[in-house]
């Protein structure tokens, strides 16, 4: 059983029955391997209320001691409603915490409760979804295992999560935080011995992180690493030593390398600002937030700080001497204004050393990464398909749907400014045959299958997915080329990239296997006949169809009743000109051996050799020049229903007429568009810009249906 000493029940280490699963709170010490569970009816704070929310759903503090009964209940699954799966654009939470509330309840907690280190669950984090797996946090030099405040709400709904909290005056050596994570690790994986845990390691928190798996090669761990203390023996924090020794009491905070500790103020200071408010507005309430960030020498005293220093010292040490015996996946990210640690360079040296390692980069964040204004840890890990509750990634099971935060900020930070330029604008048909604006005529459940044309670089699939989302809160998945999902482009600086907002958006490798279980979970699929030979298409190819002679996809329709939706989208060649293609650039000295080069190494084949040009195209990049921006129409036909079509799956010849009636009805849609996009008045981007100026930033209308 393991022991509590002096343990202070604060209003963040407890959960209550409307925030909280189960209403439990689990502490370990280092006294004994046994895991214990507290429930909330046995935390008293001096009759005060505790928990709930702050604001738009921040942690609330009381300030009062807490004391713990004596009642302690073995750790037991909790039996509860949970969720199934997500609705797209769900509340992922982000904004409403901020670095406001780190510093209000690491404040709180850094008071001496002589404890030892100690797990918590955030009330922020909720119920997760049914069989999430568990995601313990491993806290940086702070120790207060607050690091993800910004991230508990998104995080809580994949995962269980819970936080190592380390005292500001605890002196265990490494050694006994090794232990006390790697108890807990094997704990969880006897529990749940089919399911990954996840290790979250900031800074220190890293080379703990790396340590345990060490040690425990034969466990199904997941690292996620940001900035990882490895490269201390490279940090700028080595002079510290010597200085803070010989340093006066209370001048500490005088020292500029503190000051840097928490990484891009300003940066912290603005996660919940809309960066579309006017200057004076952001400056005003960055203002108001940045006070907060000098509060960080009351969380690490003198004493402390020294301490933490001598323990990076050796956890580093522990770390590199067993980095080849990590087995386990390594998330590592990295930050390119760091001014604590090498961790660029570092990125890349766990890169070269590890088994199994995959690098993002963000260049313009500090060292404290995950306290910062950005993209959110929940959309990193989903992004680089790190996100599985098995040993085997399930496309189906595994999704979780963009959030609200991952859609604006895909829309305004990714896509705005083509988005803007090129205003695309849906049009769908009807069970009559009428042509209106809008997604009205695509059936809402599925199974569906969207069939269409596959403009150059797949430009027509941003705007795709988002109409989808905002029109019908509906997710499309997307069928793409295998080599998006290897890591054939990926480096030490690989930052987070259109490729990792393709798969947060739904995108899967096309192989029948993945088509199979999408239309089993009746999903609506983006399906591209044409693939890559289309989107890489040729000078004067532009809105012709490449598709095989096989009936790819429609007996596969028929067999789970799926509806097929065929549609046209055009305005290419309204943004741009094809200079120089394959052809012309095959023919470049020096050019063509680097197109060789790339195209030997891909080697993913998508389809048989023996179906022709279109079965496994030359992947190349042609040289494009811009022009004024046009307009973007998409045109989705009238749905084909299959099921109950007994004579599509029984006889191919029926099977073959309704493939060529579909490819008809694309070249259909899109040869209407062609011609009624020369009826729209504000088909140039200055048409519509002045329209914007004279009505408001409102939908520019188009040509009458």
């Amino acid at each position: 059983m393991a022991s509590f000493i002096g343990f202070q029940a604060l209003p963040f280490f407890t959960s209550n029955s409307k925030n909280k699963c189960g209403s439990r709170v689990q502490v370990r010490s280092l006294s004994g391997a046994d895991s214990t569970v507290l429930s909330s009816d046995s935390v008293v704070v001096n009759g005060t209320s505790i928990g709930g929310e702050r604001g738009r759903g921040g942690t609330s503090i009381d300030q009062a001691n807490g004391q713990l009964r004596s009642k302690v209940e073995e750790k037991r699954k909790v039996e509860y409603d949970a969720l199934e799966t997500l609705k797209p654009l769900w509340d992922d939470g982000y904004g409403t915490e901020t670095i406001k509330d780190y510093f209000d309840i690491a404040k709180d907690i850094v008071k001496p409760d002589g404890g030892p280190p100690r797990w918590f669950s955030p009330i922020a984090c909720g119920c997760p979804l049914k069989d999430s797996p568990v995601l313990l946090f491993l806290p940086g030099m702070d120790g207060t295992g607050l690091g993800l405040v910004l991230h508990h709400t998104a995080l809580g709904k994949a995962f269980e999560v819970w936080c190592l909290h380390i005292p500001v005056h605890d002196r265990t050596p490494f050694e006994g935080l090794v232990k006390l994570v790697e108890e807990t690790v094997r704990s969880e994986h006897a529990s749940s011995p089919h399911k990954p845990i996840y290790l979250v390691g900031d800074n220190f928190g890293g080379c703990l992180a790396l340590a345990v798996a060490s040690r425990n090669p034969a466990i199904d761990l997941v690292l996620i690493l940001s900035n990882p203390a490895t490269s201390f023996g490279r940090s700028q924090l080595q002079p510290l030593f010597l200085l803070l020794e010989a340093m006066p009491d209370g001048l500490h905070s005088a020292v500029p390398y503190l000051g840097s500790i928490m990484g891009d103020l300003v940066k912290m200071a603005a996660v919940n600002i809309e960066s579309m408010l006017p200057p004076e507005q952001r400056f005003e309430r960055l203002s108001g937030l940045l006070p907060y960030l000098s509060d960080f020498v009351d969380i690490i005293p003198m004493d402390s700080l020294l301490w933490k220093l001598k323990l990076l010292k050796s956890a580093a040490a522990y770390a590199n001497s067993r980095l080849h015996s990590v087995k386990a996946e390594v998330l590592v990210l990295s930050s390119g204004k760091d001014k604590i640690l090498p961790s660029r360079d570092e990125a890349e040296r766990l890169k070269n050393s590890l088994q199994d390692c995959v690098v993002r980069y963000f260049k313009d964040s500090g060292h404290t990464l995950l306290l910062e204004d950005g993209i959110g840890l929940m959309t990193v890990i989903k992004g680089t398909f790190k996100y599985r509750c098995a040993r085997r990634l399930d496309i189906t099971s595994d999704f979780l749907p963009p959030s609200m935060t991952e859609l604006k900020y895909f829309s305004d930070q990714i896509t705005g400014l083509f988005r803007i330029a090129t205003d695309p604008i849906l049009f769908s048909t009807l069970e009559d045959g009428k042509i209106t604006k809008g997604l009205a005529g695509v059936p809402s459940e599925g199974p569906v299958i969207l069939v269409g044309y596959h403009m150059f670089m797949g430009l027509e699939l941003p705007s795709l997915a988002e109409g989808f989302l905002r029109e019908k809160n509906i997710m499309i998945r997307g069928l793409a080329h295998p080599l998006l999902f290897t890591r054939m482009f990926e480096s030490s600086s690989s930052e987070f990239s259109m490729i990792d907002w393709v798969k947060v958006f739904g995108a899967v490798p096309v192989t029948g296997s993945n088509f199979f279980k999408l239309l089993s979970t009746k999903s609506h699929v983006l399906l591209y006949p044409g693939g890559s030979r289309e989107a890489l298409h040729y000078k004067g190819e532009e809105y012709k169809l490449f598709w095989p002679d096989q009936q790819e996809f429609v007996r596969m329709a028929a067999r789970f009743g799926a509806t097929i939706v065929p549609f046209g989208a055009v305005g290419e060649d309204d943004i741009g000109e094809m200079l120089l293609d394959y052809n012309d650039l095959i023919k470049i000295p020096v050019v063509n051996d680097l197109i060789r080069d790339a195209i030997s190494q891909n080697t993913l084949k998508v389809r048989d050799e023996t179906k022709g040009e279109v079965a496994n195209p030359n992947l190349f990049f042609p040289l494009m020049v811009p022009k004024i921006p046009g307009r973007f129409y998409y045109l989705f036909g009238k749905p084909i229903k299959t099921k109950g079509r007994e004579d599509i799956l029984k006889d191919k010849q029926v099977a073959n007429q309704l493939y060529l009636q579909i490819k008809a009805e694309v070249e259909r849609n899109m040869a209407f568009l062609i011609e009624k996009r020369e009826e729209d008045p504000y088909r140039s981007i200055v048409d519509r810009t002045l329209y914007k100026a004279m009505h408001g930033p409102i939908e520019v209308p188009a040509f009458e249906t």
